[in-house]
């Protein structure tokens, strides 16, 4: 049997990926063989990332909650290496914490504007690609956040459940035109982005001890998962979003 995880030839578009779990997951996919596009707001961070991965990663910045930057970030690629095979929704925002209904306005668009709209607008550009070509996979990072209530979370918690549901539809819609969309729920990931739940070393104690493994997330555990589902070990499944908590869901 062949390399089920084999992703030589493939074009890859991944948002939010000069840290954390973006890169990791860029990483993970260059490691499998796939030609990959490094992409987040500061084209500083882009280029020095690309060039720690190597020739196969290329740099662009975008500002995604601009629709005419993200335009110009899937021409850029498709011009670069080709028509992504694999688009990665990675980037997220997360500007407030405290209870929903006390966000404030800025930061609750803000919040939908990144996590939601960058999201759909992204899929539109690549799906008539992936169509052209005769199949895609999509992978959109939620959050475990997505599946449970939060005082703290709640512009964020509902932005990651409305991406669960992106991937429902955008699932069924295109599944005949063989594009894959799934997604990848994290809980709590040793990252910057997520610092302020890790950094205090109590906080983050008790945190694991929640967790069935007993440990939190390291971002290269997100992006095996990602591989999977990016690759012919995915090829069917689709319209899922995989937990991927450490445990956190079976503890009850």
């Amino acid at each position: 049997m062949s390399d089920l995880f084999d992703l030589t030839g493939k074009v890859a578009l991944v948002t939010g990926s000069t840290r954390g779990i973006g890169r990791a997951i860029a990483e993970a996919l260059v490691a499998r063989g796939a030609r990959v596009v490094i992409s987040s707001r500061k084209a500083d961070a882009c280029a020095r990332v690309a060039g720690e991965i190597g020739p196969a990663a290329v740099p662009m910045a975008c500002n995604i909650s601009d629709d005419r930057a993200i335009e110009a970030l899937v021409a850029g690629c498709e011009a670069q290496l080709g028509p992504p095979d694999i688009l990665v929704c990675n980037a997220a925002v997360n500007p407030y914490m405290g209870p929903f209904l006390d966000t404030p306005d800025d930061a609750f668009d803000k919040t939908v504007a990144v996590n939601i709209r960058a999201n759909m607008r992204l899929c539109k550009q690549v799906i008539p690609e992936m169509q052209a070509k005769g199949g895609g996979a999509i992978v959109i990072v939620s959050s475990i956040a997505a599946f449970k209530g939060s005082e703290q979370l709640g512009i964020y918690a509902v932005t990651k459940a409305a991406d669960t549901q992106i991937v429902r539809n955008l699932a069924v819609a295109y599944g005949a035109d063989n594009i894959r969309v799934n997604g990848i729920a994290p809980a709590v990931v040793k990252t910057d982005f997520a610092r302020a739940l890790h950094e205090d070393s109590e906080r983050a104690r008790k945190t694991a001890e929640s967790y069935a493994l007993k440990r939190l997330g390291e971002p290269e555990d997100i992006a095996g998962v990602a591989v999977m589902l990016a690759s012919r070990a995915g090829a069917w499944m689709t319209g899922q979003t995989l937990i991927v908590d450490g445990g956190w869901s079976a503890m009850g």
